[in-house]
């Protein structure tokens, strides 16, 4: 659990999502010719910074992550945040704080909980003290009790501490008796606190975050714990579990029964890559958490190789990665291996990560819709176009760096002066692989600490392409802190490569033939001091042809008619899991698979069974476990102590670990989703948790309704004239021949987020790779899936769009999608499209929202 807070100022911030002024604007026609009125905004002073959410909490200034201690208390909804009460970025972890009447309108009051010299206060949750259990309150007015996570700055040990408060949460006073509960470790945090009225006592859920388990403890007090049991691995365990939660909800199965549902939040192996959180339901029994999961069973098909007889099943092998057997277990010097299937698998750790070869499989035809398999190992996809052992297209040496300066001309600045080119790996380094000769350029001095410039003397460009071969972290050129090899001309960066967060380089050809007689330099820069905060540089040629990059994937691959049709890799991760290829469109195909090692860097094995031709798909772990949102940022999700009404709202932090710190956004840094009522509906025959925005929303609704009824798509995008950059969208859409289709929003510029139906795969997305700024992280472009199966032939979509997100709710929030996005201000159209065929779009109804104020 990484934890941020952010600087709040020393006045109470009004931060209403209050009512704006809108005025009425001009009517507007769509492009079918029906006329709406769209209210146009009227902007204040306050709150308009590019990016700023107008409906969802930001603190005024610095950086935010996780909800924490939200708790209804004396008429207020109080938010305590993850805060940094000094800057933008994460650190000096304190409890921000914020209070809403309405949990829409709110306002943000001074740092509840400091960090001091000793500890930072990390992520927990708070509770009314109604009967006075802690002493720390008085008749009629019960304390308010914040049980969080200190972490001690010396030792970096986690334990569970308390502060209290008397004055409605303004105020707090640590307990002197702190820590309440302490285990001597640095992974143990997060603890969520409610009272368990059948037991008459205080039960607490905790993470044991690097174990993947939740443990459960009670107390009479809050201040004297005893541990009931502990629950996990379970679901997904890609990275740390955090911040768990425990609750209750009406079983529509069983009327007047209840169903508990415990949420974990783990970072990264979340299903969009990164942060996620997933859910289980089951029962609770004042001791015990058993989930409703059962042992998944894996599809029967046809054996193409399972290992198990000793041999490699009739599989050819080259070079030395594979050995002459298949692996009973971990290699000499590999960390353990679990989830193979049988007695055998295949395990390229054969002289640790150092081999490399292939394995293939005898051909066969494809039959069935589905190739299931195991898969673990290193990650280090195939690159299309790759070439083993390949060569070096002929050319000029512009530097080799084998001396022992970086060459003639060259300059240094930062960290880097005096330095020179090494031989390999440095200190504590994991080791290089894939230059040439025997040294190379490496920043990794004194770690991911050190940073600065190297800069080559300038030269003039005269061959069409500069090859080159770069390694290192993937932190490219125009995100903050890069680490990357940049080409410049007429004092500007027209060229950039990086690495792919690998210590093997490999080939970067620049197609320069634009610039033929323009005087240049190249400039090698490190100014990431973070993981993988470093960059390696070889081998700089002027060349007639490019380079074609050499193959360093670690990878399983479907081979038909010569050609790569479909490739897999591992996780990093010493655990095979289940993955499945759709051949459906190779039927009647002659194919093979190719077992491929060609990576010797960290992580650079292969691990595979159990592969077998299917009618249906094999799921992996990810896809099997419980998601409470399909998006990248939705993270921390956690609910409501002492809700009226006994309703259960969540709220998450919009935003992920892979990016958090990077995104572009100032004086403050980072968003909360809107407030989510959750209930639990049976879907399919099993009990599946359902999300929707709080009712108050509503409020903010302003101006004309626009709606729009049976608009035929045609092929293409057709564009809508109704404009918005805060919005309430409600669209159903009918099946139809087209293969994909949906909405276009937040328009202009060529920028767009799509959120779509995919008709073939059957999943609903977002596409945000052209939705704005999405430069700042390698992570961030992409596209988020969920699985939808429709019913009934239509596709009911209810979208949230603010000034840097999009909230997706389908089905009536079976499903959720959570992206954020950072499109230009002026882009604020909206379109219909459709891909291969037409649509129908039966309902379209738009609602423009109001903006938050200061007051």
């Amino acid at each position: 659990m990484k934890r941020f807070p952010a600087r709040l100022s020393d006045k109470r911030r009004r931060f209403p999502f209050v009512k704006s002024v809108l005025s009425t604007a001009a009517a507007i026609t769509l492009s079918i010719g029906y006329t709406f009125i769209s209210p146009a905004h009227a902007e204040n002073d306050n709150y308009k910074e590019m990016y700023r959410p107008q409906y969802h909490f930001t603190p005024a200034i610095n950086w935010m992550n996780d909800p924490n201690g939200l708790v209804y208390y004396h008429g207020e909804y109080h938010l305590f945040y993850q805060y940094n009460p000094s800057g933008n970025t994460w650190g000096n972890m304190s409890w921000g704080h914020a209070v809403s009447r309405d949990l829409v309108h709110w306002t943000q009051l001074p740092v509840a909980i400091p960090q001091d010299t000793q500890e930072m206060i990390f992520s927990g949750s708070a509770v009314v003290d109604t009967n006075n259990t802690t002493g720390f309150g008085k008749p009629g007015n019960p304390a308010l009790v914040a049980i969080y996570t200190s972490v001690d700055k010396v030792t970096g040990k986690q334990s569970q501490a308390l502060a209290y408060s008397t004055d409605g949460g303004r105020t707090f006073t640590k307990y002197a008796g702190n820590p309440v509960l302490d285990i001597g470790s640095s992974n143990f945090r997060d603890p969520k606190v409610f009272w368990y009225e059948p037991g008459h006592e205080w039960l607490m859920t905790v993470a044991l975050s690097d174990q993947h388990k939740v443990s459960f403890y009670s107390s009479p007090d809050l201040k004297h714990w005893k541990h009931l049991s502990d629950f996990g691995p379970a679901g997904a365990a890609g990275g740390v579990w955090e911040c768990p939660d425990l609750f209750q909800l009406p079983d529509p199965s069983n009327p007047g029964k209840q169903k508990w549902v415990l949420i974990v939040n783990l970072n990264p192996g979340g299903v969009a890559g990164g942060s996620g959180a997933q859910y289980f339901i089951g029962d609770f029994n004042g001791t015990t958490f058993t989930s409703d999961d059962k042992p998944y069973t894996v599809p029967s098909g046809e054996n193409l190789g399972n290992f198990d007889s000793g041999t490699f099943d009739n599989w050819k092998s080259s070079g030395t990665a594979f050995g002459d057997d298949p692996a009973t277990g971990s290699l000499p010097g590999q960390m353990p291996v679990a989830g193979w299937g049988g007695s055998g698998f295949v395990n390229s750790f054969h002289n640790y990560d150092g081999s490399t070869g292939t394995l293939s499989s005898p051909n066969f035809t494809v039959d069935k819709d589905y190739i299931n398999f195991l898969i673990g190992g290193g990650n280090h996809p195939y690159v299309q176009g790759s070439v083993v052992n390949g060569t070096i297209p002929t050319g000029s040496t512009f530097a080799d760096f084998e001396g022992s300066t970086n060459g003639d001309g060259w300059k240094t600045t930062g960290d880097f002066i005096g330095t020179g080119p090494v031989a390999g790996s440095l200190p504590g380094q994991q080791t290089v692989g894939g230059y040439l000769g025997n040294k190379l350029v490496n920043t990794f001095f004194n770690g991911d600490s050190s940073t600065g410039t190297i800069t080559s003397p300038s030269f003039t460009i005269t061959e069409p392409y500069i090859n080159l071969d770069v390694g290192g972290g993937n932190h490219l050129w125009g995100e903050a802190n890069p680490s990357c090899v940049n080409l410049i001309v007429d004092g500007k960066v027209v060229e950039t490569a990086t690495g792919q967060n690998s210590e093997s380089l490999n080939w970067t050809a620049w197609d320069v033939s634009a610039y033929k007689g323009k005087t240049a330099y190249i400039q090698i820069v490190d100014q990431n001091s973070g993981g993988w905060g470093h960059i390696l540089a070889d081998q700089i040629m002027f060349s007639s042809q490019p380079a074609s990059p050499w193959a360093q994937d670690t990878s399983v691959k479907l081979i038909v008619d010569g050609q790569v049709v479909r490739s897999s890799t591992g996780q990093d991760s010493e655990s095979l899991d289940w993955t499945h290829w759709n051949v459906h469109d190779l039927l009647g195909k002659t194919a093979h698979i190719e077992i491929s090692d060609q990576n010797t860097s960290g992580w650079g094995h292969i691990l595979a069974d159990q592969f077998t031709l299917a009618d249906e798909p094999a799921l992996s772990t990810i896809e099997r476990a419980h998601w409470v949102d399909f998006g990248k940022d939705n993270y921390a999700a956690v609910t409501y102590n002492n809700v009226p009404g006994d309703k259960r709202i969540m709220i998450g932090w919009m935003n992920n670990w892979q990016y958090g710190g990077s995104i572009p956004t100032s004086p403050w840094r980072s968003a909360m989703t809107v407030p989510r009522e959750l209930k639990l509906q049976v879907v399919n025959e099993k009990l599946q948790l359902i999300q929707k925005p709080v009712d108050q929303l509503n409020e903010l609704r302003e101006g004309p309704t626009v709606h729009l009824e049976n608009m035929k798509v045609p092929e293409g995008t057709t564009p809508l004239s109704v404009r918005s950059k805060a919005a309430e969208i409600h669209a159903t859409f009918e099946a139809s021949s087209a293969k994909t289709y949906g909405l276009k929003l937040r328009t202009g510029n060529g920028q767009e987020t799509v959120v779509g139906y995919d008709s073939t795969t059957e999943e609903v997305y977002i596409d945000r790779t052209r939705s704005g700024d999405v430069n700042f992280s390698s992570d961030f472009p992409g596209i988020q899936r969920a699985p939808l199966a429709i019913k009934h032939g239509k596709l009911n979509l209810k979208i949230l769009v603010d000034w840097s997100s999009i909230e997706v709710f389908v089905e009536d929030g079976k499903v959720v999608l959570t992206d954020q996005i950072f499109p230009d201000p002026s882009s604020d159209g909206m379109a219909v499209f459709a891909t291969e065929g037409t649509a129908h779009l039966q309902s379209f109804t738009v609602n423009q929202l109001r903006s938050a104020w200061n007051d």
